[in-house]
């Protein structure tokens, strides 16, 4: 079976781009893309094509792939499309990556491309986020996760209430308080993730916010769901990203030097666990599978985009990943070792939090950022040291205590001189 490698990628600003399509963010990014990989159209055999709210915003339904690819002028080739929510496209890379290894393909193309903000259908913007969970069980499965920070004692501002939001930053405080009530993580600690992110992505060129905060002044910004200020909690964004995965025999076609091999990816659901049951966190499985088919051990990443779609978030997953030990992610973050220049940096694009989240494509613009800083092409956010092994954590949705869905990939640097 053949080893398989991303020789391009492709990447639009995040913002809201109310004036674009999806049509129009898809073909952007791919343009990228195939330009990076020195490949052109007729290379590409298949494509993935991941997207989680056309259907529920512009009544696209079922052939969204299709749509977006024809009109860039593929044809012929075969269309997959993947909404599996916010772990879209990283399961539309994992799908392409199984396919070329098993030698159904040689080139590949993942595109992740979502556009959430339309200001004539609000309402339905913060509906369609209620799409992503059981909406047979959703209050069975709101009142268990209420429950995980039952006898915490809140400050007065947390009964307060804040107005419109997402209903997954009412689950995501939900579960800050249960880390607040078992292991003692501060709201300190979580802004202090919020307060790196958004550090991080003043570098970033391709990120939706790029304006330094401090830890007070996440602090300070307006109360979403207590303990998630604003800055603690992902923006909607508008944009899209592409992929080009190829097999080793396609090497020779394109520039080697710049090739990333998929080392390890992985997927898993959740289980009817308990919320003490933290070993059996749904990206705790995914992670381990990852580990298991690279080879190699949490200790041995060097860097990682981690689902940050709330500050709580990071710090869940760095755990999960096996990178600090289960109640220390707040620690960790506050220790310095996660900002860019410690010792394992976190979310250097920027995350979720800062960088933006376009739901479909936030994973395949995950990728993007641990392909660039794997090449050394990051600029002024380039993790110093030549990191060899880079990770993505990406969850989707909700069920019962956790995410429905999580994809794990693990990537290692081309080789160098």
């Amino acid at each position: 079976m053949s080893e398989t490698y991303i020789v391009g990628i492709g990447m639009t600003p995040l913002a809201k781009h109310l004036s674009l399509s999806v049509k129009q963010l898809s073909a952007m990014a791919v343009d990228k893309a195939l330009q990076d990989a020195g490949l052109e159209r007729g290379a590409v055999e298949a494509a993935w094509f991941c997207n989680t709210r056309q259907g529920a915003l512009e009544g696209q339904h079922g052939v969204r792939g299709q749509c977006s690819l024809r009109a860039y002028g593929f044809e012929g080739i075969a269309i997959f499309n993947t909404d599996n929510a916010c772990a879209s496209s990283s399961s539309g890379l994992l799908q392409a990556h199984a396919a070329v290894k098993a030698g159904l393909y040689d080139v590949a193309l993942v595109v992740g491309a979502e556009k959430m903000n339309y200001p004539e259908k609000r309402e339905q913007m913060f509906e369609a986020f209620k799409g992503s969970w059981d909406r047979d069980l959703a209050e069975q499965h709101m009142q268990a996760l209420l429950a995980m920070g039952a006898g915490m004692e809140l400050p007065p501002e947390a009964l307060a209430e804040t107005g419109e939001r997402s209903v997954f930053m009412d689950i995501y405080a939900a579960q800050a308080r249960f880390h607040m009530k078992t292991f003692g993580t501060t709201q300190r600690q979580i802004a202090a993730v919020a307060a790196k992110n958004h550090w991080h992505s003043q570098f970033n060129p391709l990120a939706q916010y790029r304006t330094p905060m401090t830890v007070e002044e996440v602090l300070a910004d307006k109360l979403v769901a207590w303990p998630m200020t604003r800055s603690m909690c992902a923006p909607m964004s508008d944009g899209a990203a592409a992929l080009v995965v190829v097999s080793e025999k396609m090497l020779k076609r394109v520039d080697a030097r710049r090739a990333v091999r998929i080392r390890g990816i992985a997927a898993s659901s959740g289980s009817q666990r308990t919320a003490e049951q933290v070993d059996r966190h749904l990206t705790r499985v995914a992670a381990g599978r990852a580990y298991e088919a690279a080879g190699v051990g949490p200790q041995d990443i060097s860097l990682a985009e981690l689902h940050d779609a709330s500050a709580i978030a990071e710090i869940l997953h760095s755990e999960n990943c096996g990178f600090c030990d289960y109640g220390d992610g707040g620690a960790l973050v506050e220790s310095g070792a996660t900002r860019l220049g410690g010792r394992l940096p976190l979310n250097v694009s920027g995350g979720l939090l800062s960088k933006g989240h376009p739901i479909g494509a936030t994973g395949a613009i995950q990728v993007h950022e641990i392909v660039t800083q794997l090449r050394g092409e990051a600029g002024q956010r380039q993790v110093p040291g030549n990191p060899r092994l880079g990770m993505t954590e990406n969850g989707g949705g909700f069920y019962g205590l956790e995410e429905a869905a999580c994809v794990v990939g693990i990537f290692e640097a081309p080789s160098r001189p």
